[in-house]
């Protein structure tokens, strides 16, 4: 009976020796992981999402004021903040318009001209140019509109009148 004890310290010490091989084993293997990742050159860092959008260009709408006797030309995208707006037609002065963006029937009128004996609906091409804000920064741009208008009868001492009936690309 004194035998039994002493195979029991052998196996004993023979799993202890198979516990410390597979620790060894795991720490040899956890090492090379380590190692691996600081040989690396490019560690792997998030990369930072800016949102950039395109810069869209100026387009305007007009609204019809008072009847037809003003129009208020706006932006069509609301990030448009409009600094200045100039309506040009060939052959006439600039008419400066602000920032307000409102063109009157009487600044229209001067362009067009009297309407004579048959006085009909018409439209005017117009050059519309804008410094505007977009993001922050100043910009310029414009494009070709057509002002549409109509003339209304005054009355007795009133004369011909133009009212505005919209804008429209062109």
């Amino acid at each position: 009976m004194t035998d039994s004890p002493q195979i029991d310290s052998k196996a004993r010490r023979r799993w202890v020796t198979l516990g410390e091989t597979v620790a060894i084993a795991a720490l040899a293997i956890s090492a090379l992981g380590l190692w691996n990742s600081w040989r690396s050159e490019d560690p792997e860092k998030p990369v930072p999402q800016v949102e950039t959008k395109a810069a869209i260009p100026i387009a305007f709408r007009g609204t019809i004021d008072d009847g037809g006797k003003a129009i208020a030309i706006t932006p069509v995208e609301p990030g448009h903040s409009l600094e200045s707006l100039t309506l040009s037609v060939a052959g006439h002065r600039e008419v400066s318009i602000g920032s307000d963006g409102r063109v009157t029937a009487s600044e229209v009128q001067q362009l067009v001209g009297d309407p004579g004996k048959d006085p009909k609906p018409g439209s005017l091409s117009a050059r519309i140019e804008a410094r505007y804000i977009e993001a922050g920064t100043l910009k310029r741009g414009g494009g070709r509109y057509r002002i549409s208008y109509r003339w209304e009868d005054g009355g007795l001492f009133g004369g011909d009148k133009l009212r505005l009936t919209g804008l429209n690309i062109g």
